[in-house]
């Protein structure tokens, strides 16, 4: 956790300031978390975001449901 405090004070906090209002810092940070999470291609995970990784994982490994039909 402390690396990526690191790399969000140094991508958009620092390069920032100074900062008008809490509600820009709020925004930014928003936007930040979104790009991390949604669009960030990762390299040890195959160059492909975070998510999209994570989706691929719970389906591979989730086993579909039976339902009873009569």
């Amino acid at each position: 956790m402390e690396s990526t405090i690191g790399l969000f004070k140094t991508e958009v906090i620092k390069p920032q300031r100074p900062w008008k209002t809490l509600s820009h810092v709020e925004l930014a940070t928003a936007e930040w978390v979104d790009w991390y999470n949604h669009r960030r291609l990762h390299g040890e995970i195959g160059h492909i975001p975070p998510v999209e990784y994570e989706a691929n994982y719970y389906r591979a490994t989730t086993k579909p449901q039976l339902t009873a039909t009569n």
